[in-house]
């Protein structure tokens, strides 16, 4: 029947799947963030190591036992001269040849559109769209918080951050926002959340991207300026659906099917926002799994088309 291991690295944790060849799953674990470009490169093969070690013992197979393995890693094939060492690691860590390396993207479009064809759009700390389509495949987004990662977790929390500092010495009216914000920083003035979010906790990105209900719930509380940054968020997500159903070529008038993972879409009014600005001709479907699964089923895809020497 075969065995399928799926691994989905993203910004905050990284969750494994072991799944039969019918898609059921038989074992999962969940590790640290796999994103290693502050941490270094050996923090993949130590995340790797502690994860495969744990979803194999949950099952209570050997790794050997493993038919094939997707491996999705965030920010994968945006530093090429990395490639040949991420492939490497997961080899040592595996012990065998029968796996291939990708982009988070990838699973999260297996897992919420089952490998058919059509656009996924996720967006949890970061933000990202992939798709596939009569054998083209296409990607819009994930270039980092630095170029923007538009309606991602951080993004709508830098955003929120910003809000907060004009609301705080007077730029802007002082809505629901910035109590949001401070008591979801835990600071006792308004300048101690520089010092949290700063110092304490390194500015660093899953952090700040923790803060992005502060700002969603504080819109669904009134607060105008945080109803802007949501429909924002919206309208960033569906403009990276509408970039890859352009990159894969389909042709005005056709329908493509849409769905979506991340844990950003848990909001909705970003939700609300993202339906109301999809392109026309978007078929938009709940997740049939999540990203997790979906490596996993994107393993089994490739042993299928490896064909039985694999």
């Amino acid at each position: 029947m075969g065995l399928y291991l799926g691994v989905d690295g993203g910004g905050t944790k990284t969750a494994f799947v072991l799944a039969d060849g019918t898609g059921e799953v038989l074992a999962e674990s969940t590790g640290a963030s796999a994103y290693y470009f502050a941490a270094g490169i050996d923090l993949v093969g130590r995340v790797l190591e502690e994860g495969v070690a744990s979803v194999t013992r949950a099952a209570g197979v050997e790794r050997s036992a493993v038919d094939r393995a997707f491996v999705a890693l965030p920010g994968h094939g945006e530093a090429s001269g990395d490639l040949a060492e991420l492939d490497a690691i997961t080899g040592r860590v595996l012990g065998h040849d029968r796996y291939d390396v990708g982009n988070d993207a990838v699973a999260g479009w297996a897992g919420s559109l089952g490998g058919e064809d059509g656009v996924n759009i996720v967006a949890g700390t970061g933000s990202i769209a992939y798709g596939e389509w009569r054998g083209a495949a296409h990607r819009a987004g994930g270039w980092s918080e630095v170029f923007g990662d538009e309606g991602s977790a951080y993004w709508v929390a830098v955003r929120g951050l910003n809000a907060f500092s004009r609301m705080s010495d007077g730029r802007l009216p002082r809505g629901p926002l910035h109590a949001a914000i401070r008591d979801r920083v835990g600071a006792a003035t308004d300048l101690d959340v520089i010092g949290v979010v700063v110092d304490a906790w390194g500015a660093k990105r899953d952090r700040i991207a923790g803060l992005a209900p502060a700002v969603t719930e504080a819109a669904e509380a009134g607060d105008a300026t945080a109803q802007t940054i949501v429909a924002d968020a919206g309208a960033e997500l569906a403009a990276l659906v509408g970039a890859v159903r352009a990159g894969l070529g389909v042709a005005a008038g056709e329908t493509v099917p849409v769905s979506f993972s991340g844990g950003v879409f848990r909001a909705p009014g970003i939700r609300a926002a993202f339906e109301a600005a999809l392109p026309a001709g978007s078929d938009l479907r709940e997740p049939v799994a999540g990203p997790a699964l979906g490596a996993a089923l994107y393993a089994r895809r490739r042993a299928r088309l490896a064909g039985p020497s694999s």
